[in-house]
């Protein structure tokens, strides 16, 4: 047991005397806190430490096919190739300098559309795919297992991959279920494994019980599967008002996280649904507008440290058209990005091929321009040399985990990582906390 801290040195010890806390205070501190550590440790345990997606690509259930990815990969690449086949037209396109750092993102963007154009794909059985007959949408929610098993198994499928069903609400709560059920089951015939990347979405989220309905759900398949308790998560979808502000007046966006039990892996705000909600007109529907930046806002701040990660929307402005068009259409997305990252929404929603070139442009520059100046500051930390900026164990944990956003994604290198900070990747891992 300490002494009671009040200077340094013998004097300091000799000054104390025997004035310590008595073995009982330090008892009723722990009985106190105990019950505060153990709830800290379950709703606050940090993130995974996996990889979080750059995006998320929604398919119409019925326009999901085998060769989905590698379409959306060449016609992102078309439309790269037609439009800024160059590092200077990219850069026109986006309103940035034709230096060096576009010549290097071009490269990086072209060769990430040939390699992975897909970070997460989403098979929609929602507002993209509409009411159909019962026996069509069993059959489709069949077919699109088959297609997500076969891809998994030959190395075709995105890292991440899964279904967005149909909401909760009585009108649709039979057929969402029905739907999931039959995916599920699917996936596990002739004895395969459910995808490690596989990604559930749960939509128009209003009361915390339609969370919870969910997980009893999901309880009761990993029961009847033989699968471990807590095997399957989900996404929960922030595109209503009470999703935000309850109609007692609290917010929401904690009380489903909480009504998940662990299962939540990601809050994703609905640009068109939350601000149609809002009484936003369409024209001015956006991820910029103030009712999109309160809403994240608080979706940020009830995440924080739970381990559930944040997504933002989605720009409907698609870049079709004659050259001017596409120019203006990159350079919207392009901004909104950026404006994302900055925000720290490192997630977000692309809706059309020609989205991808402007993603992983605004996404690779955002991680390449900041490279130099995070690896000198976390290597500074870790040499405890000082530096410009004095940094605390929290920034060099941020630090260290912008880095490995940037390794994640494609948009730099190992190799030039652990040059510029002398960190190898499970330094890195061990520094940001994963």
């Amino acid at each position: 047991m300490s002494q009671v801290e009040v200077g340094g040195g013998d004097a300091a010890d000799a000054a104390a005397g025997s004035l310590t806390f008595s073995p009982s205070a330090r008892a009723a501190v722990d009985a106190l806190l105990g019950p505060v550590d153990a709830e800290l440790a379950r709703r606050y345990p940090g993130d995974s430490g996996s990889r979080q997606p750059v995006h998320t690509v929604y398919v119409p259930a019925d326009a999901f096919a085998a060769d989905t990815v590698a379409d959306w990969g060449r016609q992102a690449l078309e439309a790269l190739d037609t439009h800024a086949g160059t590092p200077a037209e990219l850069a026109e396109a986006l309103g940035v300098p034709a230096d060096e750092l576009i010549t290097e993102v071009h490269a990086r963007v072209r060769a990430k559309l040939q390699r992975e154009p897909i970070e997460d794909l989403r098979i929609d059985f929602e507002d993209g795919y509409g009411p159909r007959p019962d026996a069509e949408e069993d059959a489709e929610a069949v077919r699109a297992a088959r297609l997500v098993a076969a891809a998994v198994a030959d190395g075709t499928a995105p890292p991440y991959i899964g279904i967005r069903i149909k909401c909760m609400e009585a009108a649709v709560r039979d057929r969402g279920i029905r739907t999931l059920e039959l995916f599920l089951a699917t996936l596990l015939e002739d004895g395969r494994e459910l995808p490690a990347g596989l990604v559930l979405t749960l939509p128009k989220v209003t009361y915390p019980a339609q969370v919870t309905a969910l997980v009893r759900l999901l309880e009761d398949f990993e029961r009847r599967a033989g699968l471990p308790a807590g095997r399957i998560g989900f996404e929960i979808q922030i595109e209503t008002t009470q999703a935000i502000l309850g109609a007692d007046g609290r917010a929401t966006v904690a009380l489903l996280i909480e009504a998940a039990e662990g299962r939540a892996t990601g809050l994703h705000y609905g640009t068109f649904d939350y601000s149609a909600s809002c009484g936003v007109s369409a024209a001015y529907q956006s991820m910029d507008h103030p009712v999109a930046d309160h809403a994240k806002a608080v979706m940020q701040v009830a995440a924080a440290g739970t381990g559930v990660r944040l997504s933002d929307g989605s720009t409907n402005v698609i870049p079709t058209g004659p050259r001017e068009q596409v120019f203006a259409a990159w350079n919207l997305h392009h901004g909104l990005v950026r404006r994302s990252l900055a925000r720290a929404y490192y997630q977000g929603w692309d809706m059309h091929p020609a989205h991808l070139p402007t993603r992983y442009a605004a996404v690779y520059a955002f991680y390449r321009e900041g490279l130099a100046a995070a690896a000198a500051r976390l290597a500074a930390y870790v040499a405890k040399a000082g530096g410009d900026v004095m940094d605390e164990p929290a920034t060099a944990k941020a630090l260290s985990g912008y880095l490995l956003r940037g390794l994640d994604c494609g948009a730099v290198d190992l190799a030039e990582v652990t040059e510029l900070t002398g960190l190898d990747r499970k330094q890195l891992d061990a520094l940001s906390g994963r």
